[in-house]
């Protein structure tokens, strides 16, 4: 790397085991109070796990619990239902 390079920080996505840059990921967070949400700004505090932003991905994570294994948290269905619908919606803002 040249000098006056930034590092690219590059995290793993939980559905397709692909590392892309950060910023191209969606981070999906456990709070402190062990919810579990979308953080489309990356700022969320909590323990966090990386999704490439497509339903295909979020869906192969809940498939193979890796998400759960990640957050060490059950997820229940109706949290990975609300997230399926709200990274959807995101998919079609573009």
């Amino acid at each position: 790397m040249q000098k006056g390079q930034k590092k690219i920080p590059m995290r793993q996505c939980m559905g397709c085991n692909e590392h892309k840059p950060k910023k191209e990921l969606l981070r999906v967070v456990r709070s402190a109070t062990g919810e579990i949400s979308l953080d489309f700004t990356g700022k969320k505090s909590g323990r966090g796990a990386y999704i490439c932003r497509q339903v295909a991905c979020l869906q192969r994570a809940r498939k193979n619990k890796r998400l759960e294994s990640n957050l060490g948290v059950v997820i229940p269905p109706e949290v990975y239902d609300s997230m399926e619908k709200e990274l959807s919606g995101q998919e079609q803002d573009g």
